[in-house]
């Protein structure tokens, strides 16, 4: 049941299991939240966030508060965030993911993540400004940029597919 009182199919995640609301409970969350903390602080190292700039992709909590979540996870101590701060991590970890399968160094990912894009969808803006602007959308659509040109739409090909030759119908055998 939705909760607007239709019924709706179950999600079905990747297993093949339907995907509960157990997820949400505070005993997975805070399994996750510091897991997830020490790895949102080393992407973000490596991208050059400022506290501001990570303060926004966890969706502005306050400086003592941010500074309290970190140091517990750090500490390997627990701490619970709320399911909006883990679906901002997520987001960020699988942009973070498909920078790493689109593009060979790091250098070409920051290069890509920090400087002005074509797409309608940036209008010319760093695609690292939609990231850190506060909202979970801007998140969840750099992510579902580069899903689509790890699929090969919206991007030129990578350096190692760059040259790699088209499949032709001569190249299909049927057996």
């Amino acid at each position: 049941m939705s909760m607007f009182g239709f019924g709706e199919a179950p999600q079905v995640g990747f297993s093949g299991q339907a995907l509960g609301v157990e997820r949400f409970e505070p005993t997975n969350r805070r399994r996750l939240s510091a897991p997830a903390l020490r790895t949102f602080a080393a992407i973000a190292d490596l991208w050059g966030l400022n506290e501001e700039q990570r303060r926004l992709v966890l969706g502005y909590p306050s400086r003592s508060t941010y500074q309290n979540w970190m140091k517990l996870a750090r500490a390997q101590g627990e701490v619970t965030l709320d399911v909006d701060a883990l679906m901002r991590l997520s987001a960020v970890f699988g942009v973070h993911q498909a920078l790493g399968v689109l593009f060979a160094d790091v250098q070409e990912q920051l290069g890509w993540l920090k400087g002005p894009h074509n797409a309608p969808l940036f209008g010319g803006q760093k695609p690292l400004s939609l990231i850190t602007s506060g909202s979970l959308d801007g998140i969840v659509l750099v992510r579902r940029f580069l899903d689509a040109a790890r699929g090969g739409v919206y991007m030129a090909p990578n350096g190692l597919d760059a040259d790699f030759p088209a499949t032709t119908a001569g190249d299909i055998v049927w057996r």
